[in-house]
């Protein structure tokens, strides 16, 4: 494992976010294996339109985010969401961005002992980056289709693209989240690898032991769970409609941050919680009948996705019907992957009449080598070899 070696993380979303993604748990790992690690919230790729029904709860979001300063997590890393420009569109906003982020993170770095980085960058934005922290090498890590991304900011996915490729033409290391994202790469291909997500095993397999959270058992069974984000363009609503008229019996239950326009929020067996602390989480999964992800797989944004959560679902051995992924289709065994809303429906029927005990282990048996310990082992020792490498040159 990586160790006594400094790690600045730009990372694509915030650390707050109450389920943690590929950088918090890679970070952590890190952290827990004697490197210093600095880990700066999303800078973003700028606001949404004004139009946006969500651009003042990001703003309150980021101002909030803002108010913690810089803390420190239980594994010594630093975590800050630095002042910046929420602006991306010419070159002056971009330079104000540079200069400022830059010498707000020199500063903590410095007063962390914080030398010859690692500067890990997870978001194009963050490109604008490379180059002032004295780094030792350079990751980019690439989880979204971020061009394709127009729900979210207003910045021109020109731009973006721009940024995304200048991130890996300079990058020592690239690695991509999920297989399409991979397979689609054009440049620095020799030194691009697949990452695949991971899974805190032990933390999800335990779920058979524990009770059910009261919130839970409130909701009439079955029940079809899901958590993570709520957006009115990842979910299926028309699916959920046609459950609603068509098996009207069924709970839908979503948890975690709803964002505004979802259509569903008023339909008798749908269910809206919270979002519940990760170390929370299995307790409410317990309560699941089926697990579900339930996406709008034909947007071209979603369809690179490789969420973490359907390997979470499997780890708690409970059934798991999923919108179809190319990250996932090698898993076919042992998910049920539906081809349309009326697949879907069909599938989930068949998931909640399943008695064969034996899948369950045959679900937890799938990802119980891929864990996030497992993936921090690898990319430590590409990073290593990385660094090597470049002594000998110099």
């Amino acid at each position: 494992m990586l160790n006594n070696r400094s790690i600045i993380c730009f990372a694509g979303e915030d650390w707050w976010y109450h389920h943690p993604h590929s950088k918090a748990h890679l970070m952590r790992k890190f952290a827990r294996a004697g490197n210093k690690v600095l880990f700066v919230n999303s800078i973003s790729m700028g606001l949404p339109s004004l139009a946006h029904k969500d651009l003042l709860p990001r703003i309150k979001r980021k101002l909030g985010s803002y108010s913690k300063l810089a803390r420190q997590t239980e594994e010594g890393i630093t975590v800050v969401s630095p002042a910046s420009v929420p602006f991306f569109g010419t070159a002056a906003a971009r330079s104000l961005n540079r200069q400022m982020i830059g010498a707000q993170i020199k500063r903590l770095a410095r007063s962390r002992g914080l030398t010859k980085p690692v500067l890990w960058i997870a978001i194009p934005t963050a490109a604008e980056m490379i180059g002032v922290f004295d780094e030792a090498a350079i990751v980019y890590h690439v989880s979204d289709k971020y061009d394709a991304n127009t729900m979210d900011h207003a910045t021109d996915p020109t731009l973006i693209r721009r940024l995304h490729e200048r991130a890996i033409d300079d990058a020592d290391l690239v690695f991509y989240s999920g297989r399409k994202l991979f397979k689609e790469a054009t440049r620095g291909c020799d030194r691009s690898y697949l990452l695949e997500q991971a899974v805190d095993f032990e933390h999800w397999s335990k779920v058979k032991a524990l009770s059910v959270a009261p919130e839970m058992q409130k909701i009439p069974r079955p029940r079809l769970g899901y958590f993570g984000a709520i957006e009115p363009w990842l979910v299926d609503q028309e699916l959920i409609k046609q459950a609603a008229r068509e098996r009207p019996s069924w709970q839908w239950v979503f948890i975690g941050n709803r964002s505004r326009g979802v259509e569903i929020e008023d339909l008798p067996n749908t269910h809206f919680l919270p979002p519940v602390p990760y170390e929370q989480l299995p307790s409410f999964a317990a309560g699941f009948d089926v697990c579900v992800l339930p996406w709008e797989t034909e947007q071209a944004f979603t369809s690179y996705g490789s969420a973490i959560k359907v390997r979470e679902y499997l780890a708690t051995g409970k059934p798991v019907v999923i919108s179809p992924l190319p990250e996932y289709e090698p898993m076919s065994d042992v998910l049920r992957i539906a081809r349309s809303r009326a697949e879907f429906l069909k599938l989930v029927e068949d998931a909640l009449s399943e008695t064969d005990e034996s899948l369950a282990a045959k679900r937890q048996a799938a990802v119980a080598s891929g864990t996030w310990d497992a993936r921090a082992e690898w990319v430590s020792g590409l990073i290593e070899e990385t660094l090597r490498n470049k002594k000998k040159k110099n």
